[in-house]
């Protein structure tokens, strides 16, 4: 292994799992990029440096992020035994497709609580296509307290540059603009491109992520450092102006306007207007505005991939689409985020107060 990549990498287990020896930890990857693929098989190898139980797995890509991996990696992660009962009570497939009720949801939350045992107990989810936003990830970390790594998109570049973030002190950062994020009881948003959004967050806790994925039910992307939130669902109006889609520069901005929530109309001529589209049709809960998050490293610099743009200190994402894991209502298999530099976020209190955040992307 480089040696450039090797001290990264092996911090994922110290710093960044502290994994133990008798711990089990599931590595994954998909099928789409043999570069990531290429990295999943280092970080494997490495892993089997500091556990004596290591899983991976490679699987067919689900070609969305939020969708919910395949049954394949259910077995991996949680026991094959689980998921036969699941299957046997005709729970998986509505689980998969995320279409699970209320009654299903509480029923396979039953099961996997009482065999959680054998679930894994750390997972490094390196697919292209991310997990965050799955009900694989909610129960392993929820119900299993399992500590989860969510690394799609990752690029060896990563491993120079945002990974070598000093994590305590961007830890501190992280967690002051938390507390001041969770003063406020609405949100706005400008940015010099004329994106002007405003939401509300009433009753809804903005999170941390750290990177420090230590406590027992931990979950974190790598590179890390962002608060993130899920606004009031019906609560967003505006207008969001893209510049970059999540892994290029778009040659022309597209205007998506925000009416009570969702993305009411789109505009735009650049050819990624005609995907985001499509995928905003495939259901009306994708046009949702699921997140708002705040970018906090200082040492993710490049705006070409949507993981690392997203924690650049200074800027701010917005993302569409399934919000139920992290506070949300929305559940669908779709979740994308997409980045705005230069920033004007304030923050207003319940009593009027307004406290400017960010200012032209500076604290």
């Amino acid at each position: 292994m480089n040696k450039s990549i090797k001290k990264p990498i092996q911090q994922i287990f110290t710093t960044n799992l502290n994994i133990k020896q008798n711990e089990k930890i599931l590595i994954f990857t998909d099928n789409v990029n043999e570069k990531l693929r290429n990295i999943t098989q280092y970080v494997a190898k490495e892993a089997q440096e500091h556990t004596k139980k290591v899983i991976y797995k490679e699987f067919k890509s689900t070609g969305s992020h939020g969708a919910e991996p395949p049954e394949s990696l259910w077995i991996a992660a949680f026991d094959k035994n689980i998921i036969s009962l699941l299957k046997s009570k005709n729970l998986l497939t509505p689980l998969l497709k995320k279409k699970a009720h209320s009654k299903q949801l509480k029923q396979i939350e039953k099961i996997i609580r009482k065999f959680k045992k054998d679930a894994v107990n750390v997972v490094v989810a390196l697919s292209y296509y991310s997990t965050s936003h799955t009900k694989f990830r909610d129960l392993l970390t929820n119900i299993c307290s399992a500590r989860y790594a969510s690394m799609p998109l990752f690029d060896r570049l990563m491993l120079t540059g945002a990974m070598r973030v000093n994590w305590k002190n961007m830890s501190k950062r992280t967690k002051k603009i938390l507390e001041r994020v969770n003063k406020s009881e609405k949100i706005e948003l400008k940015t010099p491109n004329g994106t002007h959004l405003t939401l509300s967050k009433k009753g809804r806790r903005a999170r941390a992520d750290t990177g420090l994925i230590t406590q027992k039910g931990a979950f974190s992307n790598l590179p890390a450092g962002e608060v993130f939130l899920a606004p009031l669902e019906g609560t967003a109006d505006g207008t969001l102006v893209l510049e970059w889609a999540p892994t290029h520069k778009l040659k022309k901005p597209i205007l998506l306007h925000i009416k009570k929530g969702k993305v009411n109309t789109i505009q735009g001529k650049d050819t990624y207007i005609g995907y985001l589209k499509k995928k905003l049709s495939e259901n009306p809960d994708n046009t949702n505005i699921a997140e708002l998050g705040i970018g906090t490293n200082d040492k993710a610099k490049r705006p070409y991939n949507i993981l690392e743009s997203e924690k650049i200190l200074g800027t701010i994402h917005i993302a569409l689409g399934d919000n139920s894991s992290f506070g949300g209502s929305i559940r669908t298999p779709f979740h994308q985020d997409f980045v705005f530099f230069k920033p004007t976020l304030t923050l207003i209190h319940k009593n009027g107060k307004r406290d400017v955040l960010l200012r032209n992307g500076k604290l």
